[in-house]
């Protein structure tokens, strides 16, 4: 199983936050879309990420990104447990295919895996 996960925060001022951390000492290594204004970035300092996304006001603050070897088995084991499926696997046009849960305490969880 991959071992790479990280927390997402949604903000209102994503250039704003992404200076706060680089501030901290941490590093853009990903942006989308790749050309022009950044919608999503992740930071990166030493073994720790952080991912940032434009848009607080459309829900939830903060998401925990977990890759896993397969979305659509993954997300079948936490159906089957009674997790709450908030979005069904959809493959995306950066290249991965991702759903949505929500953990026991109603966190959002991104399951994530290479297509």
């Amino acid at each position: 199983m991959p071992d790479d996960a990280f927390p997402i925060l949604s903000v209102s001022d994503l250039a704003r936050t992404k200076r706060f951390y680089e501030g901290l000492g941490f590093e853009q290594t990903y942006q989308f879309p790749p050309d022009g204004e950044p919608g999503f970035v992740t930071l990166q300092r030493g073994a720790s990420q952080i991912g940032i996304g434009a848009g607080a006001e459309e829900g939830d603050r903060v998401a925990y990104w977990v890759y896993v070897d397969d979305v659509d088995a993954s997300l079948d084991a936490l159906r089957a447990a009674g997790a709450v499926v908030v979005a069904e696997p959809v493959d995306q046009p950066w290249g991965e295919r991702v759903a949505q849960v929500r953990d026991p305490a109603g966190t959002l969880v991104y399951l994530g895996a290479a297509v």
